[in-house]
C-alpha cells in the first residue's frame, strides 16, 4: 500500500476537490527525467538548479577525461530527485500556504481520495437530479396489428 500525504489548499479555497495527494515514496519519472519532472511539478528553481548541476557535471568529468565519473554523478543527483523529489513537492506547496491535513494509506490514489473524504465527511458537489423522460403519446408507434414471423395473411381467417 502507498502512503499520500494529504494537502489543503489556502484558506481562500477550501473545496474538496482542491485537495492535493502526494504519494509518498520514490518516483520513477523524477528519477529518469529530473530536470523535466521538476518543471512538470512546477519546481522551477529546482528544475533549473538540477539542470546546471548534472550538466556541469557532466562537462567536468569529461574535460578532466572521467567520463564514467560524471555520469556517476549526475547519476545521483538523478537519485536524489527520485527519493526526494515528493518530498520536494511538499515543500513548495507549503510555501505556496497549503497545510499538511495528514496522511492516507490507500492502494491507489482513488482509495486515497475516497479515505479521506469518508474521513472528513466532506462530500463533493452532488449531480441534480436528471429530468424523468416521458414519451409523448402522439410520437409513440402505434401497435402493430400486421403479420408476425414472416406468415402471410390469409383473407377470411383471423
Amino acid at each position: 500500500m502507498a502512503v499520500y500525504v494529504v494537502m489543503t489548499p489556502p484558506a481562500g479555497s477550501a473545496k474538496a476537490e482542491d485537495t492535493t495527494f502526494v504519494r509518498d515514496g520514490f518516483t520513477w519519472l523524477g528519477f529518469l527525467f529530473s530536470p523535466l519532472w521538476l518543471a512538470w511539478n512546477r519546481l522551477w528553481m529546482a528544475a533549473v538548479l538540477t539542470f546546471i548541476v548534472m550538466a556541469f557535471l557532466s562537462a567536468t568529468g569529461e574535460k578532466l577525461g572521467l567520463e564514467w565519473a560524471g555520469s556517476m554523478l549526475s547519476l545521483l543527483v538523478s537519485l536524489y530527485i527520485g527519493f526526494e523529489g515528493q518530498n520536494l513537492r511538499i515543500a513548495s506547496l507549503r510555501r505556496r500556504g497549503w497545510r499538511e491535513w495528514g496522511v492516507v494509506e490507500a492502494g491507489n490514489l482513488a482509495d486515497a481520495e475516497t479515505r479521506h473524504a469518508l474521513e472528513t465527511g466532506e462530500e463533493s458537489e452532488e449531480q441534480p437530479a436528471l429530468p424523468r423522460i416521458v414519451p409523448d403519446a402522439s410520437l409513440a408507434r402505434p401497435p402493430q396489428t400486421g403479420m408476425a414471423l414472416g406468415l402471410t395473411h390469409t383473407p377470411g381467417r383471423p
